[in-house]
C-alpha cells in the first residue's frame, strides 16, 4: 500500500531539481586567475608601481568572487615558467581564466616578450631564453571555456635597449607591444597603451591603466568590451589623450562579464525596448567593423541616435580609405620620379615627375589631415554616448555633435614626444641617424633630418621633429643616408664589417689594402746622387783621367797606348806623344 504522501514528495524534490538546474549556471561558473609583478629588475632600474598594481588587481578579483587568484611578485624566469605551467593545469576546467602582468616587456621582430626580474639581455637574441613570449602566456589559458583573457600593463620604455648589442643590423626591436591577432577564440589581449607606444607608470601609487581597472572591469554584468571601453576613456582622460589603450581579439554577440548581474525578479518575456536594440546592433556593428555592416545598421535604423553614430563612423572609414590611396599614390610618383632621376631622363619628363610628386605629397597630407578630423568626431561622439549610457542607464536620445565641431580638447596630432621617437625611428630605419630614439630631439637627431634632406632632396625645419616629415621618411622603402664606418671597416649591406688584408699587404690611410714594398738593391740606383758643384764633380774625373795615363806601358818598342809597335810604327817613331798627337801614328 502506498503512502498518501508519496506523490507529494515527489513534486517537491523534482521541483527542487528543476531550480537547482535552473539556478546552476549562475553560480557554477568557475573563474580562475593569475597575477603577475615585476618591479625589483636585477641589472636595470626598479619600477616603483608593478608591485602595488599587481596587489590592487588581486583583491579586486578577490572581491569579485573569482574561484582562485594565484598573486605572485618579482618572479625570476625559470619560477615564472613553472607558475605558468600551474596554472594552466588550474585553467583546464575554468569558464574564464584571467592573466594580469606588470612590469618591463619588450617587442624584437615583431613578437612580444614578458621580461623575468633576473634578465639580462645583453644581445637581443637572449630574449629567447631569458625572458617569456606572449604566446606561453597565451598557451597557459588556452584551456578555458568561455573567456580568455590577458592583461599587459607592460607597454613602458625598454630600459635593455641602450645596451643591447644587435647580432643581426636588421633585427626591430620596437618601443611597446607589437601588435598581435589571437588565433583562439573567445580570447582578448589588453594593452596599457596601444602598440608601437609607451605607457605611464603614474605619479601616485598605482598605474592609470591599473586604477581604471579595478574600477569598470568587475562591473557585474558589464561585458567586458565595454568595460575596457570605459577604461580606454578614463586613461585618456587622466594622462590627457597621451596614453590610449587597446584591445585586440573577438568575442562573439552575447554580453561576457567577468561578473555575473545580480538575479532579477522580471517577467520571462520582457521584450527589449527599440533603443536596446539599437544599441546592440550598433556595437555589433562596431564590431565587425567595415562599411557594409554600417550601412547594413543604417538601412535597418535610418535614423535616432544611433544612426548619427554610424554616419560619422562611416566618414572615418571613407576618410581612411581616401588616405590609404593617397599614400600609395605617393608612393608610386616619388618611385617614378626616383627611376627618371637614375636613368638621366630628359629634363622636361623629371620636372613633370616631381611636379606630380609633389602634388601626391601634398594630397596624402591633406588626407592624413583629413582623417584626423573624423577620428576627433567619432571621439566626441562616443564619449558622449558613453556618458549618457553611463549616467542615465538607457541610451541618449539627444542628437551627437555636429559634424563640423571641432573637439578643442583634442590634438590635432600625435604628442609631441611620442611623434619625435616615431621620426627617429624612421631615420633609424632609412640610415640617418645611429642614436637610440628616446624621443630627445637632441643636436644628434638635428643633424641626421639635415643629413635626411640633404639626400633626400627635402627641406624639413631641422629643429623640431613634425608630422609632414614622419610621413615623407615612411614612404622611403630603402636606406636614404650612405653608412659611414669607421677605420678599418667597410660597409656591406646595412652592417660595418672589419677589413682583411691578405698576407704581405697592409691597410693604408685611405681605408685600402697595399702591398707591402720590400727592400731590394735595386732601388738604390734609382736613388739621385748628392748634390755637388760643377767644379766638384770634373775634378775627379780629370784626376781618374790622368792617372789612367800614368799607368800606361811605356818604353823603345812599346807606343803611346801601351801596346807592341809594328815595324812601320818603328820607323816613324810612334813610342812617341808628340807623333800620336800629330796623326801620323794611330
Amino acid at each position: 500500500m502506498k503512502s498518501p504522501r508519496s506523490p507529494g514528495l515527489r513534486q517537491l524534490f523534482l521541483a527542487a531539481a528543476a531550480l537547482l538546474l535552473v539556478c546552476q549556471p549562475a553560480w557554477a561558473e568557475k573563474r580562475v586567475a593569475l597575477v603577475l609583478g615585476n618591479a625589483a629588475y636585477q641589472n636595470v632600474a626598479k619600477l616603483p608601481n608593478p608591485v602595488n598594481d599587481g596587489a590592487v588587481i588581486a583583491a579586486t578579483l578577490r572581491n569579485a568572487g573569482f574561484d582562485v587568484v594565484d598573486s605572485r611578485q618579482d618572479l625570476p624566469a625559470a619560477e615564472t615558467r613553472r607558475t605558468l605551467r600551474d596554472f594552466a593545469d588550474r585553467a583546464r576546467d575554468a569558464d574564464i581564466a584571467v592573466v594580469y602582468y606588470a612590469g618591463h616587456g619588450i617587442e624584437v621582430d615583431g613578437a612580444n616578450y614578458l621580461i623575468p626580474v633576473d634578465a639580462k639581455l645583453e644581445r637581443d637574441t637572449d630574449v629567447y631564453d631569458e625572458a617569456l613570449s606572449l604566446d606561453r602566456v597565451l598557451l597557459a589559458i588556452e584551456p578555458a571555456k568561455k573567456l580568455r583573457l590577458v592583461i599587459l600593463d607592460a607597454c613602458r620604455d625598454n630600459p635593455f635597449s641602450k645596451n643591447m648589442k644587435r647580432t643581426v643590423a636588421s633585427r626591430a626591436i620596437g618601443q611597446g607591444l607589437a601588435k598581435v591577432e589571437p588565433n583562439s577564440p573567445n580570447m582578448l589581449i589588453a594593452y596599457s597603451a596601444k602598440a608601437g607606444s609607451t605607457a605611464a607608470d603614474g605619479d601616485g601609487k598605482n598605474s592609470p591603466f591599473t586604477v581604471a581597472l579595478s574600477k569598470h572591469l568587475t562591473t557585474p554584468g558589464l561585458d567586458v568590451r565595454r568595460a575596457f571601453g570605459f577604461v580606454r576613456d578614463e586613461v585618456l582622460k587622466t594622462t590627457s589623450n597621451r596614453q590610449e589603450p587597446f584591445v585586440y581579439g573577438s568575442l562573439g554577440g552575447e554580453d561576457v562579464p567577468l561578473v555575473p548581474a545580480p538575479a532579477r525578479a522580471a517577467p520571462a518575456a520582457s521584450a527589449p525596448s527599440p533603443q536596446a536594440e539599437a544599441r546592440r546592433d550598433y556595437e555589433l556593428a562596431l564590431q565587425i567593423g567595415n562599411k557594409d555592416a554600417l550601412n547594413a545598421f543604417i538601412a535597418q535604423y535610418p535614423d535616432g541616435f544611433y544612426a548619427s553614430l554610424a554616419k560619422i563612423q562611416l566618414t572615418k572609414f571613407a576618410a581612411e580609405e581616401a588616405r590609404v590611396a593617397a599614400t600609395e599614390k605617393a608612393r608610386l610618383a616619388e618611385q617614378e620620379r626616383a627611376r627618371l632621376a637614375a636613368e638621366g631622363a630628359q629634363k622636361g619628363l623629371q620636372a613633370k615627375a616631381d611636379a606630380d610628386a609633389k602634388a601626391a605629397e601634398q594630397a596624402r597630407i591633406a588626407a592624413e589631415k583629413a582623417k584626423q578630423v573624423a577620428q576627433d568626431k567619432v571621439t566626441e561622439a562616443e564619449r558622449t554616448r558613453a556618458t549618457a549610457e553611463q549616467t542615465t542607464g538607457v541610451p541618449s536620445t539627444a542628437q551627437p555633435a555636429d559634424q563640423t565641431t571641432k573637439l578643442a580638447a583634442l590634438n590635432a596630432g600625435p604628442p609631441q614626444a611620442d611623434l619625435t621617437k616615431s621620426v627617429q625611428t624612421e631615420l633609424r630605419r632609412v640610415g640617418c641617424l645611429s642614436a637610440d630614439a628616446d624621443g630627445n630631439w637632441n643636436t644628434a637627431s638635428q643633424r641626421s633630418l639635415t643629413l635626411f634632406n640633404r639626400y633626400a632632396k627635402t627641406k624639413f625645419d631641422t629643429k623640431l621633429a613634425s608630422t609632414d616629415a614622419l610621413d615623407t621618411i615612411k614612404l622611403k622603402t630603402a636606406r636614404v643616408c650612405p653608412m659611414v664606418c669607421d677605420h678599418g671597416y667597410k660597409a656591406e649591406a646595412d652592417r660595418c664589417t672589419k677589413i682583411t688584408c691578405a698576407t704581405g699587404s697592409f691597410l693604408n690611410d685611405d681605408n685600402e689594402c697595399e702591398k707591402r714594398r720590400g727592400k731590394q738593391p735595386v732601388a738604390r740606383r734609382d736613388r739621385p746622387e748628392p748634390r755637388q758643384a760643377p767644379e766638384a764633380r770634373q775634378v775627379p774625373q780629370a784626376q781618374q783621367a790622368i792617372a789612367g795615363r800614368a799607368q800606361v806601358r811605356t818604353g823603345a818598342g812599346i807606343g803611346a797606348r801601351g801596346q807592341p809597335l809594328t815595324g812601320i810604327e818603328r820607323e816613324r817613331g810612334c813610342n812617341g806623344y808628340s807623333a800620336i798627337m800629330s796623326g801620323v801614328c794611330p
